[in-house]
C-alpha cells in the first residue's frame, strides 16, 4: 500500500502555492531574525504575510503584517534600516 505524503487539511484551509512556498522560504533565509508565516483568515483560506520579531537587531516593530510577499520583503528591508538607526542612535551615548 502506497504512503499518502500530502499535506492533510482541513476543507476550509488552501495548501500554499509553490511559487509562494518559494517566496516564504527565500524571506525565511533573507530575514533569519524574524519568523515568517503565512497568516490565515477565520475560514482556514491564506490571507497574509506575517513577520514576528525574533532578534531585535534585525527590526523594530514586534510584529509586520503586509498583504503579499513583495510588501512584507520591503517592510522587513525598512525595519532592518530602522533597527540599525536605532542602534547607532542609542550607541552613540553609551
Amino acid at each position: 500500500m502506497p504512503h499518502d505524503t500530502k499535506p492533510h487539511l482541513s476543507l476550509n484551509e488552501t495548501p500554499i502555492k509553490t511559487d509562494e512556498a518559494e517566496f516564504l522560504e527565500q524571506l525565511r533565509a533573507d530575514f533569519p531574525g524574524h519568523r515568517i508565516w503565512r497568516g490565515r483568515d477565520g475560514g482556514g483560506r491564506l490571507w497574509c504575510w506575517v513577520a514576528t520579531l525574533h532578534d531585535p537587531a534585525a527590526g523594530v516593530e514586534p510584529t509586520v503584517i503586509r498583504s503579499d510577499a513583495a510588501a512584507l520583503r520591503q517592510a522587513l528591508t525598512e525595519e532592518a534600516q530602522r533597527a540599525q538607526q536605532a542602534t547607532r542612535t542609542s550607541g552613540g551615548w553609551s
